[in-house]
């Protein structure tokens, strides 16, 4: 019984997904579970495996390594791997966390949300619909991500010592350029502070400027994990309202004259949730405020690569003199490629730096030097192109699905969020729909004092789905009040 076992015929893929150690360890793992290698059996030998399989040794190594991290097989000294029985594997099974299987919360904060969009993890089915944050995965570019890695991992080795500080230094000369020639920012590579994602940025900016109990002021509607986020750091929240041309500046001069808040928080182009955009006359306006007032912008530009041409940033208009630039690359590249950056005056980025070595230390160099090859070889700006055309066809949809729904736009369609009345309390409707697995972004979430409404956030790229609105209007016509025209509309497509 314990003979060794012929190394069995597979058809290895090279060149595919997983890799070679991969593909043998789901080989053997499969002919264990399946019986056909019995309790006790031993695997082939590394050389004889190695051999038949045309493989290098290391690589029979790493697969059986994965098999015993398994609990399939166990090493013996001197002797070889052996298959486990089948009590010590259920008993090694029953060991390992098993993922948790919730049904889809209803997105009632901020938390929820953020929660919802991560529920595809562990093999769950990842949530569909409008209330995600994200580009759809089939709209990104995984080749060009597999051949960044590759460039990056052939140059020399970063991943045995910390990285700089301030982040990579090719990153930080790719952003400066792409910030001098695409936005008309003037920074040079030492004020740039490379981070963990765009919310890093603005979680550094916020740590170096502001103490618990200060002022901010912030847009109104306006992203909900920002302000959780300074709430959570004890910060006082100033609403601005927000209209089609940015914040209501009377409102802000009374704000800054009551309160002298440190800081104001806004999104100048593509704004979330509205997709709005500054007008310049504003721009100006808002940096004459900031100057009487001794007040700090931050920026925020997760959207810049989905942004029409020449739009106005304060950063360009301010030459980072009382602005902070922020902006990230997982809105374009992949959720996952947690790589984003702040731009800013020499004092203040030296003191972000300082922040950013007591919270995380440094930033991964590869993903960082990636990042750097697809700006340089110009591929990053062609892949982005592809996704601004795909999201025009998108938008152009949704409007129609979303509008012969019953639902009005109450912004022009812009970027990749559209915001929507659909004439029922948005939150009972995300609730309803998140109990048929569709996950929404209700309009409360957006105001920094929650309050009822019947506005909602659209993820233009992942609300295209003919199922979502018929779930949509199966919901709304059970809230909707008798009389108001909207039961039934959505029978109407």
């Amino acid at each position: 019984m314990n003979a060794p076992q012929e190394p069995p015929a597979l058809a290895l893929q090279r060149g595919a997904r997983q890799t070679l150690s991969e593909q043998l360890c789901a080989s053997f793992a499969q002919r264990i579970r399946s019986g056909d290698l019995a309790s006790g059996a031993r695997l082939p030998s590394v050389r004889d495996c190695a051999r038949a399989q045309r493989l290098s040794p290391s690589t029979v190594v790493a697969a059986y390594d994965r098999l015993q991290a398994q609990g399939l097989v166990q090493a013996r000294q001197q002797r070889g791997y052996f298959v486990r029985d089948a009590a010590a594997q259920v008993a090694t099974a029953e060991r390992a966390p098993l993922p948790a299987a919730p049904a889809l919360a209803a997105p009632v904060d901020a938390t929820a949300l953020i929660r919802g969009m991560f529920q595809g993890a562990e093999g769950h089915p990842i949530p569909a619909g409008p209330g995600m944050g994200t580009l759809p995965e089939a709209w990104l570019d995984q080749p060009l991500l597999d051949r960044a890695l590759r460039r990056a991992m052939a140059g020399p080795s970063q991943a045995l010592r910390y990285g700089e500080p301030a982040g990579d230094p090719g990153l930080r000369q790719a952003l400066a350029r792409r910030l001098s020639a695409d936005l008309g920012i003037a920074a040079e590579p030492a004020q740039i502070v490379t981070t963990l994602g765009a919310t890093h940025a603005l979680d550094l900016v916020a740590r170096s400027l502001l103490q618990p109990g200060d002022a901010v002021l912030v847009d109104d509607p306006g992203w909900a994990m920002e302000f959780a986020r300074l709430g959570r750091m004890g910060m006082r929240l100033l609403p601005v309202p927000r209209d089609a041309n940015g914040p209501d500046l009377e409102r802000m001069q009374a704000l800054l004259a009551e309160h002298r808040p440190r800081v104001y928080v806004t999104v100048s182009v593509l704004h979330n949730p509205t997709g709005h955009s500054l007008s310049l006359a504003t721009a100006h306006r808002i940096l004459q405020l900031a100057e009487a007032h001794d007040l700090m912008i931050v920026e925020d530009d997760t959207y810049a690569w989905l942004a029409p041409g020449h739009s106005p940033r304060l950063c360009a208009l301010d030459g980072l003199r009382r602005t902070v630039y922020v902006s990230g690359f997982s809105k374009i590249l992949a959720p996952n490629w947690r790589v984003g950056y702040l731009a800013a005056a020499p004092a203040l980025a030296q003191r972000c730096i300082d922040t950013k070595l007591l919270t995380t230390l440094t930033t991964p160099a590869l993903l960082e030097q990636a990042v750097a090859w697809c700006l340089d070889q110009g591929l990053l700006r062609r892949h982005a192109e592809r996704v601004v055309q795909r999201l025009a066809l998108a938008r152009s949809r949704v409007r129609r699905l979303a509008e012969s729904a019953g639902c009005r736009f109450v912004a022009p369609p812009q970027g990749l969020f559209g915001w929507v009345d659909c004439g029922v309390d948005a939150d009972v409707l995300a609730s309803r729909l998140a109990e048929r697995g569709w996950l929404v972004a209700p309009g409360s979430l957006f105001h920094a004092r929650p309050q009822p409404s019947t506005l909602m956030r659209l993820n233009f790229a992942s609300a295209q789905q003919l199922e979502f609105w018929r779930a949509f209007a199966a919901v709304r016509d059970t809230l909707a009040p008798p009389g108001s025209g909207l039961a039934n509309v959505g029978g109407q497509r």
